[in-house]
């Protein structure tokens, strides 16, 4: 098995919100027995946008050994299942991402979302 980038969840400190699975459009990650979990190894494609939405950190990416990521078996897992979407809001300025791109982003221990026109005064205060 070659070496990847893949998503590793903390089993500690996960509570269970899911707020990471929505982020996951590759349907990797679930909810089960009240944590997360990757159900299925070659579903993440190790892109990370779980990680930032984590209020709690535990979620990261590891290089490890891990079956290669298949578009085919996202495909087929996704296959007939009901897509949920929750369109996200900038945490400074209330815009949503249906009008401008937002990134995921920890801004003083949380994990929000910010918007590209916010994201400057952010860096450069």
């Amino acid at each position: 098995m070659p070496k990847r980038q893949i998503v590793r969840i903390d089993e500690e400190k996960c509570t269970g919100c899911g707020l990471c699975v929505t982020p996951c459009a590759e349907g990797a990650i679930q909810i089960v027995d009240g944590k997360a979990r990757v159900v299925r190894e070659e579903l993440c494609d190790g892109a990370g946008f779980c990680i930032g939405v984590c209020p709690v950190g535990a979620l990261s990416i590891e290089e490890r050994e891990a079956p290669a990521f298949s578009e085919e078996a996202v495909h087929e897992h996704l296959k007939g299942k009901e897509k949920t979407y929750i369109t996200q809001t900038c945490f400074r300025c209330g815009n949503t991402e249906d009008r401008i791109p937002l990134l995921p982003c920890r801004h003083r221990g949380e994990s929000l979302w910010v918007c590209t026109r916010c994201l400057p005064p952010l860096i450069h205060g």
